[in-house]
């Protein structure tokens, strides 16, 4: 790991000096001024940047921390009578069946009564 990371930090100064050559032989040669390109350098820097990023090796990973439960001084509240947790409502056991088994039966609905005629 140590030989690709040196790598990058030496080839790192001879392209960005390459590019500062290019950059300045096009503003000589052609119409492309080195006010319109030397945006190009900044690429090149960025790209050096990530390929040493990429070389480097992953961190190692955060040690393990084990649990440690917290001291509560206080004990916790005894149940209060009549409380939800001590209702002596007892649940209907379900009826046996399909779907809407457990359902009590409807009653049969009555005629409305009117004013007969």
């Amino acid at each position: 790991m140590r030989g690709e990371r040196s790598l990058a930090n030496a080839i790192r100064g001879p392209i960005i000096l390459i590019t500062v050559g290019v950059l300045f032989a096009l503003n000589n040669f052609s119409n492309l001024g080195f006010d319109k390109t030397w945006p190009v350098l900044l690429i090149v820097i960025g790209l050096l940047s990530l390929m040493r990023r990429g070389m480097a090796p992953p961190p190692p990973p955060p040690p393990a921390q084990t649990y440690q439960p917290q001291f509560n001084p206080y004990p916790p509240p005894p149940p209060q009578q009549g409380s939800y947790s001590q209702s002596t409502y007892s649940q209907p056991v379900p009826a046996k069946g399909g779907f809407g088994g457990s359902a009590p039966p409807r009653p049969d609905p009555e005629p409305p009564k009117g004013d007969a005629v």
